[in-house]
């Protein structure tokens, strides 16, 4: 294990700005709005921000205040902040983003969970937080080899957690962070006490009784997730679970294809501007200076025989042995069904809906997102769902024994 400091070399950044500048525009179906997808002046608008006007030293700045590491795990680089509270019993997290997410996705959360003494906070619902980027996303770099699938990126984080020092945590996802958060919760059980999500998808068995008792909401959601084959919103899905490597040529070399890319699914998961144009950017830079347009859509490709609407990986299979916490939001790609997650779930401990908040809660509502969180920590302190949580004090220095560091950018 290495320490890790993010910094892009000036070059790439004004390679960036020339490609932005120079970039060739597509024409439009006049009145098309966003139906046919991002619309060329939006995407003008805000790429010439991205030029002009984002500073994306700035944004390498927040993410290095945080410890931050790479080492190597089954023969990939791995990517990670380790930020430790200042409580000693803090309860060990790791939270893992999916795409087009990256640890940026976070940082808004990171001094709330870590230390909420110091924002009002009880400080016994402290985190000690893990934060990586799965092989092929940011800063990981792409895997080495193929088969790195969900399966083998939740065994990486459990061997990651125990190499820590860690010998009891909860996990959190959301997207595919939430299948691999799920799936290391199964793998893992004796040592994974609890896990936390904020994405899941309910879709029926094939019973018709288990749609008889559901009420009109639920009625509404699950025509929603139908809807989303239908009308177009699986079409990234589609391609990178078939040709990652084609669509891979295109968003590596137009920074403006990979904007349009990202942006689509911000505008679409997101409710309205929640997210600032200065968060979209950040992750969308994180994506175009780390090349992971080809390497993160990989993953897709590795899981396609569980989309679109698995609700987990065959190693997950329900019932989930460890405590669940469910934190629905609004204005989600996709929003479950409790009626249907429950015979699935029974270790549900919690179950929290929000008016507000999309797809990425932790940017959007980051407070909203912090106290479900600690909400979930008490949960387990408790003892809903199985035993009380001890207090767990962290290793002085953590360690990964035979591990291997490499840096990266």
């Amino acid at each position: 294990m290495r320490p890790f400091r993010i910094s892009i070399p000036d070059e790439d950044l004004e390679d960036l700005r020339r490609r932005l500048a120079g970039a060739r525009w597509p024409s439009e179906v006049p009145g098309a709005g966003w139906t046919r997808g991002v619309p060329v002046d939006y995407l003008k608008d805000l790429a010439e921000y991205w030029r002009t006007g984002y500073d994306w030293r700035a944004a390498e700045a927040a993410l290095n205040r945080h410890p931050q590491f790479v080492t190597e795990i089954d023969g990939a680089n791995v990517h990670f902040l380790h930020v430790r509270s200042p409580e000693p019993d803090a309860l060990p997290l790791i939270l893992t983003h999916g795409w087009p997410g990256s640890v940026a996705e976070y940082v808004d959360v990171i001094d709330r969970l870590t230390d909420p003494r110091s924002h009002g906070g009880d400080p016994a619902d402290a985190f000690h937080l893990v934060i990586p980027s799965p092989p092929g996303f940011g800063f990981s770099g792409p895997a080495p080899e193929a088969g790195w699938n969900v399966p083998r990126i939740a065994a990486a984080w459990v061997q990651l957690m125990h190499g820590l020092g860690y010998e009891r945590y909860a996990a959190h996802g959301t997207d595919l962070g939430v299948w691999i958060s799920l799936t290391a919760a199964a793998m893992d059980p004796e040592h994974l006490i609890g896990a936390h999500v904020s994405f899941l998808l309910t879709p029926p068995s094939g019973d018709p009784a288990e749609l008889a008792d559901l009420d009109d909401q639920d009625r509404a959601r699950l025509a929603y997730l139908g809807s989303f084959e239908a009308d177009g919103r699986a079409g990234y899905m589609h391609i990178q679970s078939t040709r990652p490597q084609t669509l891979a040529y295109g968003l590596t070399d137009s920074p403006t294809g990979q904007l349009a890319w990202i942006a689509e699914k911000f505008w679409d998961w997101t409710e309205g501007d929640s997210v600032s144009r200065d968060h979209l950017l950040t992750n969308a830079s994180i994506y175009w200076l780390t090349a992971s347009a080809g390497p993160s859509a990989q993953l897709y490709f590795e899981m396609a025989d569980q989309l679109p609407t698995s609700p987990h990986p065959p190693a997950a299979t329900p019932p989930l042995p460890v405590p669940l916490a469910i934190a629905v939001f609004a204005h989600d790609a996709a929003l479950p069904i409790r009626k249907l997650a429950e015979p699935r779930f029974p270790n549900i401990i919690q179950w929290s809906e929000f008016e507000e908040g999309g797809h990425f809660p932790a940017l959007e509502v980051p407070e909203l997102f912090a106290a479900d969180l600690r909400s979930f920590h008490r949960a387990l302190r408790s003892g809903a769902g199985g035993a009380p949580v001890p207090a767990q004090r962290p290793a002085e220095e953590p360690s990964l024994e035979g591990a291997r560091g490499s840096a990266d950018r």
